[in-house]
């Protein structure tokens, strides 16, 4: 029998962490089929901070480097600018991108650094308990807005595509949804653009993927994917902003 589906080479065989239901798991595999059909694997360097995928490397067959909390664009800076001829990319959660690593975002991003991001948006800090991010949407509840979250008391979801469409250094913005089959093609296809970019010497290139994370937002895996869709995407509008 012919074999039409396997593991990527970039993928390790490991038993997954991630709660049921959790996006994290997809996204890595659709970086390993990228990095695979790009012939990169021996090139590349993941830069993975605090956050739900900070063991990143325990799944990842390439060379991985752990950042500090909110740092991981200022690390992959110095390791690209060093190593110009490395395939430099950073994997970051909302609560690290936009919130603590607000920083150091907005200036590689300003300064067109020769990177490629995946920015995994789940609307809540996942790994330590499901607190608001900044990207928790409004009336969004959590355990810190048992009411829901309030402009008035917290302000508005960050929106990271639109603030850093802004920007003339910036190569290419886009954000996709892992809500439906057809979502995850839509990811791994923007996932490639934005690594071919810097292979091409393009620039700043991010990928938003709004992510379920059913535990914290307690409902179960299939509701949790329609919420992405249904609720998510009004808030966070899916398509090219660069």
């Amino acid at each position: 029998m012919k074999k039409v589906f396997s593991r990527p080479e970039s993928l390790r065989d490991a038993a997954t962490h991630y709660c049921p239901g959790c996006g994290h798991g997809i996204a890595h595999r659709l970086i390993c089929e990228v990095i695979d059909e790009l012939g990169i694997r021996e090139k590349a360097i993941a830069v993975c901070p605090v956050g739900c995928a900070v063991v990143a490397y325990d799944y990842w067959n390439f060379d991985c480097c752990e950042a500090a909390h909110g740092r991981a664009l200022a690390v992959a800076t110095g390791i690209k600018r060093t190593q110009p001829d490395k395939f430099v990319f950073t994997y970051q959660g909302d609560g690290d991108l936009a919130a603590i690593g607000t920083a150091e975002t907005i200036h590689a991003a300003n300064r067109g650094e020769n990177l490629s991001v995946a920015f995994i948006n789940n609307a809540v800090y996942g790994m330590t308990g499901g607190q608001m991010a900044p990207t928790t949407l409004l009336g969004q509840k959590t355990a810190t807005t048992p009411r829901g979250r309030n402009p008035a008391g917290e302000g508005y979801p960050l929106k990271i595509c639109e603030l850093l469409a802004t920007l003339p250094a910036v190569a290419s913005l886009e954000r996709v949804a892992l809500d439906s089959p057809g979502g995850v093609i839509k990811t791994k296809r923007a996932l490639k653009a934005a690594f071919i970019n810097q292979l091409e010497g393009k620039g700043f290139s991010l990928v938003e993927i709004l992510s379920p994370c059913p535990v914290c937002w307690n409902k179960p895996a299939g509701e949790a994917w329609r919420w992405v869709r249904e609720e998510m995407a009004k808030t966070f509008p899916l398509g090219k902003f660069k």
